[in-house]
């Protein structure tokens, strides 16, 4: 075997390097997601060519997001927030559709096919829950109405970032030659197969075994997978299904549990994910889209914070509070870069289109995780006083 393609050979790369670069990421006071895409970046087959080829590593790393969807639905607890959920409703349906037509219209304007440009616009609606949950000191997150408001309107995003992965499998392909059918029926049938094997098989195994952690790992990871891959059978995407195992455990007494001890597993495949990103970008093309991207960034981080902030302030929150959840959320999301590239492998946008959302995402990434970490608590803040708030 080639030892340049040897998995443990490219498994020690990402994670010895990563550990490298996040080691000066985090002297930097930077999010350690940059260091993972600065290390595709640097070693993948456009940088150094250390690792010569992605797909392997693409297809490895939807696994973290498969996790991360998970995990989601893990914490969407309808009877906690309901109450929230109604109270950023309209804020997240109303920046979502400005920046989906605000996204549009200006790459529409630049020349892009209305495709692209629509695919453009919706990559833009979505925040990053990982920089956003990340980039919050546990006190806020665990007790102050920041947090839940942040994590709620997130939350409500995926749904929408949900939607638009379905659209893409629309798109993408036939099931059984009917893909009205396969809207209409596969996604409650899903659901329907989740709550009847959770209820009847799933509950009363965790009942009776659940002081067995082993088994308990074992048993999730085979539900999250399992329920993804019933989903992909019936036409609907691996991240769709997993979100809906998460749901349908939420109300499970050990979801908590599930949750924490999930979180390493997640966050060793979101490394390989982040990385995969880095190392499948062409930065040849920067100078290419680097117009569109710029604006679209211009166009995110200006009027990001300035709308979150006038809604929140209409619905009685602090204007303190009011403007950091807006600058928190003033980035584009993962989602959309997950969005970016199923696109482009389904033939659904065109390469210039996916590279302009891939950059669009990376430079807000970096942005804004400075400008949180410069002004506002986080555990990287770069002052004393914010680190201990």
């Amino acid at each position: 075997m080639d030892h340049s393609t040897s998995v443990v050979f490219i498994i020690f790369l990402i994670y010895t390097g990563a550990a490298i670069l996040a080691t000066f990421s985090l002297f930097a006071r930077q999010t350690l997601l940059i260091a993972y895409i600065g290390l595709g970046l640097l070693i993948g087959p456009y940088g150094l060519g250390f690792v010569p080829e992605v797909e392997m590593i693409q297809n490895v790393s939807h696994i973290g997001i498969t996790f991360l969807l998970f995990l989601l639905g893990l914490n969407l607890r309808p009877q906690k927030l309901i109450e929230l959920f109604r109270k950023t409703a309209i804020i997240t349906t109303a920046t979502s559709a400005t920046f989906a037509a605000g996204g549009t219209g200006i790459c529409y304007a630049l020349g892009f096919s209305l495709m692209d440009s629509l695919f453009i616009g919706a990559a833009l609606m979505f925040s990053s829950t990982i920089i956003g949950l990340k980039l919050l000191p546990t006190t806020v997150l665990h007790h102050q109405i920041t947090g839940e408001l942040m994590i709620s309107i997130l939350l409500l995003q995926d749904v929408i970032a949900l939607i638009v992965l379905l659209i893409i499998d629309m798109q993408t392909g036939v099931f059984f030659g009917n893909e009205i059918f396969r809207m209409l029926i596969g996604m409650p049938a899903v659901v329907g197969l989740s709550m009847l094997l959770y209820r009847y098989v799933l509950n009363p195994l965790f009942s009776r075994f659940d002081q067995i952690q082993e088994y308990v790992f074992l048993v999730v990871i085979g539900w999250c997978l399992g329920i993804a891959e019933v989903a992909s059978f019936l036409g609907l995407s691996v991240e769709s299904g997993a979100f809906i195992a998460g749901v349908t455990l939420a109300a499970s007494p050990i979801s908590q549990y599930i949750a924490e001890v999930l979180k390493p597993l997640r966050d060793f495949f979101l490394v390989i994910f982040f990385f995969s990103v880095g190392a499948a970008y062409n930065w040849h093309v920067l100078f290419d889209v680097l117009l569109p991207a710029t604006l679209l960034v211009l166009f995110t981080m200006t009027v990001k914070p300035w709308m979150f902030r006038i809604l929140l302030l209409k619905i009685g929150e602090k204007p303190t509070r009011s403007h950091e959840v807006g600058v928190r959320l003033a980035n584009i999301s993962e989602f959309s870069l997950l969005i970016a590239v199923l696109a482009l492998t389904g033939g659904v946008i065109t390469e210039a289109a996916s590279f302009v959302i891939q950059t669009a995402t990376l430079i807000t990434f970096i942005a804004s995780s400075y400008w949180i970490v410069l002004f506002y608590p986080s555990p990287m803040a770069i002052s004393d006083e914010l680190r201990q708030l």
